[in-house]
């Protein structure tokens, strides 16, 4: 592809830039695309390292891309997968209150769970122990269309309609400066050079690098990422638990919760510390977290039973303290990039609101 002009070039090949990738293909057909990524194939990072929960947009203020686009993006992600018989099943989740003092935040997140139209139902402590014997909470709220997904297949699927669209893919190929001439972009990489008249910078946990590529001061423009870790255990005990369950928020992340992998086996995580590393291994130290969080709302559970599984990093704007950063998916235009646009901060969540996120990005096209 040296020296190649492409109508637009999306960074990184993630979740979010397959989603990306393909629907620019279904809607401009007679664009040329292409996708870089710097690793040896597609979703290597942050979308394979997750819970592969589908979120319901109970958590952010209603004005703010987060939710919308996790409103918009859920009903299209459980829409795609069933149609293309994708894993992909809606369990429910029940965001628990183990003390009084959770009360609070049940009663913040019900008022904005109706106030965005999501149907949640507020559980008695009696209710609780019918719907999962195995869960202790004073209260919790049900939401009923969380859910999960094999968030592999999925990116299979956006990868293949993707190349079907006519999107050109280049691994193991890392963007290491760009020049932008005030006609095209030139991307150097490790491998080659691509000139491209539009970029779509989605290249995750290295998005604020390659904005600075492009010449952007990105503590300026509030860019700037600060990686947080989050860890997962697998829990070896056998539990009848049927739903995702979630504790009430923390300021850095939604909490130490129960999840399942697409074979029912159940874990927790993550925590959430800030790193300035990326390293993906599991301190086994960290078990007395765990168990200290999940004892709260698991009273059968013993130390013996969890296990290390995996980690993940998030990209985060959110500074270590700062209580809430939304999306960032803008058109750098008026810094005098024109046709050149960055997501930042596409943590949770992204995966969810992928298919809306490739949706509004398409749409700034127009």
């Amino acid at each position: 592809m040296t020296q190649d002009t492409v109508d637009v070039l999306v960074i990184g090949a993630g979740v979010v830039g397959l989603a990306v990738a393909r629907e620019l293909g279904l809607r401009y057909p007679g664009k040329t695309l292409a996708v870089v990524e710097r690793n040896r194939t597609y979703g290597l990072e942050v979308s394979s390292r997750n819970s592969e929960v589908i979120h319901s947009g109970i958590y952010y203020p209603g004005d703010t891309l987060k939710t919308r686009l996790c409103l918009e993006g859920k009903n299209r992600l459980y829409e795609y997968c069933a149609k293309r018989s994708i894993p992909c099943r809606c369990t429910g989740k029940l965001i628990i209150a183990t003390d009084e003092a959770g009360l609070d935040k049940l009663n913040v997140l019900e008022r904005q769970g109706k106030e965005y139209g999501i149907l949640v139902e507020r559980l008695t402590r009696e209710r609780v122990a019918e719907m999962e014997p195995d869960i202790s909470a004073v209260e919790a709220l049900f939401v009923r269309d969380s859910g999960q997904v094999d968030v592999h297949r999925l990116m299979q699927s956006l990868f293949f309609e993707a190349r079907q669209s006519g999107v050109d893919f280049v691994f193991d190929s890392e963007i290491q400066a760009v020049e932008y001439t005030g006609s095209l972009y030139k991307l150097h990489s490790n491998r080659e050079v691509i000139q491209a008249l539009s970029v779509v910078n989605c290249a995750g946990l290295g998005a604020e690098k390659v904005a600075q590529l492009l010449g952007l001061d990105t503590e300026s423009c509030g860019y700037r990422l600060h990686p947080c870790k989050g860890e997962y255990f697998r829990i070896r005990k056998k539990l009848s638990v049927k739903h995702l369950i979630y504790p009430v928020p923390g300021i850095n992340s939604l909490g130490i919760h129960l999840s399942f992998d697409m074979q029912d086996r159940i874990r927790l995580g993550p925590n959430a510390y800030y790193v300035d590393d990326i390293d993906y291994g599991v301190d086994e130290a960290h078990i007395d977290e765990f168990y200290d969080a999940a004892i709260a709302y698991l009273p059968f559970i013993q130390k013996r039973d969890l296990t290390p599984d995996f980690a993940g990093i998030r990209p985060k704007l959110q500074r270590p303290g700062e209580s809430f950063r939304d999306f960032v998916i803008a058109q750098e235009s008026s810094r005098r990039y024109p046709g050149w646009i960055n997501l930042i901060g596409i943590e949770s969540p992204g995966l969810t609101s992928s298919l809306a996120i490739a949706e509004y990005v398409a749409a700034m096209f127009n």
